[in-house]
């Protein structure tokens, strides 16, 4: 940008040691720690708070899927010890509460810029920086940026035809209004019953007058059985949190919830019917970690896949209902785990309809509606929860032009590939936290952006130690990681199904999966191996 339109504008103009772009949980930490190294480092985030994800997602019935005392900061025992969580799995108003605290506790904000999103990051080979652009006319000029635009931050926008002619309400679950939503009396749509979707269902069903929810795909979903935390609980965790940690960082998910070794045919059907019945009652998160080759063996996986449509059969009042709401094509747990709260007892009420869009599709919305194949829905609200342009969405909605020249889109025409999920071949000094290529959606988010910033931020100390410039990936070391992440998806399930895991739920992006499933653990060993071995797979200037 000349510097005639900058000042037009009326944007900053910044040279800085690093710049992190996003406020989330990994953007959050990054800033920490690259204050702790003495850099003049800045944030820029496109919301008016911290929190990433949590700011943004405030639709009825958000909440974490991942146990509170997995789901945050291990870097900071006085962080540990000040907060408590009251619920098993908390809901968003307690996570942002959470992310607020943090910002709070370590003064975060005065070196954040909020309301700001990056538009343009273009590379200087000759003067070896990034130049940032604002949607606000700022120019920064950095050293090292840190990509903490998360894997699930830019919602799908609705495609239907029509809706920009609809005379109701209209949410997108993604970027929910922060002024109240009221339900009562009113007529909604829900369209989409993914894990945004099937916690939204129940809440809406108890308030709104009628609710259709319209379902293209049925998810397999497990109860959740959230419950308030005993403080007698929360006081042995916080007591004995540094063991807890330990093993959560080298477990396979990066929680403390046990994980089997055992397949699960090597217990007779009569011991799976008892494991799988005691792991529905007390939580289905317990599914998870029941047998150790749900992933692998298509077999073990319709074993528990049964069990699970039955439990729909037996929760569901009416046949048909039940039918519709039944996942069959693609095996259990391939798509993202969903916990939910009465969702298919929300099916069983009179102010409920399914709508079967695989039987009756959606053709348009209209003014009053939404139109099927066969007939038109009048409702007063739509929300449209309909996912996320995942995992590699978010850096590819910036204008990012690495050496050369050369755009990110031409980099990723074929989908997301980077050494570790963290450093890339022709991007030099761009890092990536909780990138496509690592443990990603796989892993708990928090410990993996703790463990990413920590390797990064531990790469730049080496390099400002040994008076080296720049950093990128060597193309064979990119070539090998990604063709390990690659077959070893290849030998998992996961790949079969259609889903946001392998870009399927938008049309024309690459179809891959580009998530390293050894689990978190073991990438943090292979990340701390490359790191000892002189920064294996790196090249420097």
């Amino acid at each position: 940008m000349a510097d005639t339109d900058q000042a037009r504008m009326g944007g900053e103009r910044r040279r800085l040691d690093a710049l992190v772009i996003g406020a989330g949980f990994g953007g959050m930490y990054a800033l920490h720690r690259a204050r702790g190294m003495g850099l003049d480092v800045l944030a820029i985030e496109a919301g008016d708070d911290v929190g990433g994800t949590w700011y943004w997602n405030r639709y009825p019935g958000a909440r974490c899927d991942v146990m509170s005392i997995d789901y945050s900061y291990s870097f900071s025992d006085e962080i540990q010890q000040e907060w408590t969580w009251s619920e098993q799995f908390a809901a968003q108003p307690e996570i942002f509460a959470y992310a607020r605290f943090v910002a709070d506790t370590l003064d975060l904000k005065r070196d954040i810029h909020f309301g700001t999103r990056a538009t343009a990051i273009e590379y200087d080979d000759d003067a070896c920086l990034w130049r940032i652009t604002t949607d606000r006319g700022d120019l920064f000029e950095a050293t090292y940026c840190l990509m903490a635009t998360g894997p699930l931050s830019v919602p799908k926008q609705v495609d239907i035809p029509g809706a920009d002619r609809f005379g109701g309400e209209l949410y997108l679950s993604g970027k929910w209004p922060h002024h109240p939503v009221a339900f009562a009396g009113k007529r909604v749509a829900v369209i989409g019953t993914g894990s945004s979707g099937i916690q939204i269902v129940p809440v809406v069903a108890e308030q709104a007058a009628h609710l259709h929810v319209f379902q293209r795909t049925p998810s397999f979903t497990l109860p959740m059985r959230n419950r308030p935390l005993d403080p007698d609980f929360v006081g042995h965790i916080k007591r004995h949190y540094p063991g807890l940690r330990a093993v959560a960082r080298h477990s396979l998910t990066g929680g403390v919830r046990p994980i089997s070794s055992r397949p699960l045919f090597s217990v007779s059907p009569e011991e799976r019917e008892r494991l799988m019945e005691e792991a529905w009652q007390h939580s289905g998160l317990a599914f998870l970690g029941l047998f150790s080759d749900l992933l692998t063996n298509a077999e073990a996986n319709e074993v528990v896949a049964d069990f699970v449509r039955g439990k729909i059969a037996e929760v569901v009042d009416d046949p048909d209902t039940a039918r519709r709401l039944t996942p069959r094509g693609y095996p259990i747990f391939a798509r993202r785990p969903c916990l939910d709260t009465q969702y298919y007892e929300s099916f069983n009420r009179e102010n409920v309809t399914l709508m079967d869009c695989l039987e009756d599709p959606i053709v348009e919305i209209t003014e009053h509606g939404i139109r099927t194949r066969e007939r038109e829905v009048q409702v007063d609200m739509i929300i449209a929860a309909i996912g996320y342009d995942a995992l590699t969405g978010a850096m590819l909605s910036i204008d990012i032009k690495g050496k050369g020249g050369r755009s990110l889109k031409q980099k990723w025409a074929d989908g997301g590939r980077s050494y570790l999920g963290l450093v890339m071949e022709g991007f030099p000094n761009l890092f990536i936290i909780a990138g496509p290529n690592g443990p990603s959606a796989l892993a708990n988010f928090i410990l993996l952006n703790e463990q990413n910033v920590d390797w990064i931020c531990d790469c730049i100390e080496h390099m400002r130690a040994n008076g080296l410039r720049a950093v990128q990936a060597l193309p064979d070391a990119e070539d090998r990681w990604m063709r390990k992440v690659t077959e070893l998806g290849g030998r998992s399930l996961y790949p079969t199904a259609n889903t946001w895991y392998t870009g399927a739920n938008v049309p024309g992006k690459p179809r891959v999966f580009p998530v390293y499933i050894g689990g978190l653990g073991r990438y943090r060993e292979i990340c701390s191996d490359a790191a000892a071995q002189g920064y294996e797979g790196l090249e420097f200037e």
